[in-house]
């Protein structure tokens, strides 16, 4: 069975991950199928829009498959690595900066990967099982595929909160942070489908839209904002461990069990990133800086270790303390020279 169907229907070209079996994680080879297929459509007089789907109920898209990753990685072959993170890099700009309309399903995990294939498109669409989360900290990697971009727009310090804590959203959380456009009821999306098919009009997402459920990121606003405004990741866990709320205690309880490298750099990325002339190149380009050394100076191989491999979540991080130095936090992001992110193809 093919990992990926591609086709043209009616109005529209279509793309629906076909690995219900892994949580329709991404391969190296998937993301470059989209890429060609997104290439041939753009031009295509016939194709007025993109739909981005997935079978299965689980998951839209958990993630990358990072098993050949960490095959390869722990050869002492970091190369495999960041030649898949580059060309995934690269369709996640194409799928941002895209010339025709791109409407995502998000349904069930919507992780990593899948944030970068269906969180940058033009209309995205979230329903009632949706739990999109970056969770990239707790395997000692770095929030990545355009999520540090998203991440720097979200309200106040809710990309901090985000970002470190790896906290999954439903819903109303989703387009409260702006990782989702609109809320339509899965059952409805079967006649969505069609309708897009017959008219390529993508004004029909916005005409099926309905109010999303209550999130609770609004309600925690005022306290992820207090507590996440520390200069250091240091800083933010000082404060919650002198706060005595279950939110406080909840929140410090999550950081601790990722990688303190990690957050640090994940931090310092968001707050670099933040500012009204962000573009998605800008966040791609940073965090392609950090996936290309992750594998040999930071936790990733570590962290893919306890959570996969093993799966005895005893990972050893590099950093025993949340005093990450900032000259280790400063080399992850150092400028890559001539080995830096382009988007040629």
């Amino acid at each position: 069975m093919p990992e990926i169907h591609i086709r043209k229907e009616g109005m529209v070209g279509r793309v629906t991950l076909s690995r219900p079996e892994a949580l329709n994680a991404l391969t190296w080879a998937m993301c470059l199928e989209i890429a060609r297929a997104l290439d041939d459509w753009a031009e295509d007089p016939q194709v007025a829009l993109v739909i981005l789907d997935a079978e299965g109920t689980k998951a839209f898209c958990a993630g990358g498959d990072i098993a050949e990753m960490y095959r390869s990685g722990i050869e002492g072959d970091y190369d495999y690595g960041r030649s898949f993170w580059r060309d995934e890099y690269r369709m996640n700009a194409r799928l941002a900066e895209y010339p025709k309309p791109i409407v995502s399903f998000l349904h069930g995990f919507v992780m990593g990967g899948g944030v970068g294939l269906g969180g940058h498109c033009s209309h995205r669409i979230v329903g009632e099982s949706a739990r999109i989360a970056m969770p990239e900290c707790s395997i000692g990697f770095v929030p990545d595929v355009g999520g540090t971009y998203r991440l720097a727009q979200a309200p106040g310090r809710l990309g901090e909160y985000l970002g470190l804590t790896a906290a999954r959203m439903e819903p109303g959380d989703a387009l409260y942070a702006g990782f989702a456009d609109h809320f339509v009821p899965e059952a409805e999306w079967p006649a969505l489908k069609d309708a897009l098919i017959a008219s390529g009009d993508a004004g029909a997402v916005a005409e099926a839209a309905r109010a999303a459920p209550h999130g609770k990121l609004v309600d925690w606003q005022t306290q992820i904002d207090l507590f996440f405004g520390g200069k250091e990741l240091a800083d933010i866990v000082r404060a919650l461990r002198a706060d005595g709320s279950d939110f406080a205690r909840e929140t410090r309880a999550a950081l601790e069990r990722n990688a303190p490298l990690s957050m640090a750099v994940t931090l310092k990325m968001i707050r670099r990133l933040r500012g009204p002339s962000l573009t998605i190149r800008d966040a791609l380009e940073l965090e392609y800086r950090v996936s290309y050394r992750i594998m040999e100076h930071g936790d990733f191989l570590e962290g893919i270790r306890a959570a996969i491999i093993d799966k005895d979540r005893q990972p050893k991080w590099r950093h025993a303390s949340m005093e990450v130095p900032e000259a280790d936090v400063d080399h992850m992001l150092a400028p890559l020279a001539r080995d830096a992110l382009t988007f040629r193809a």
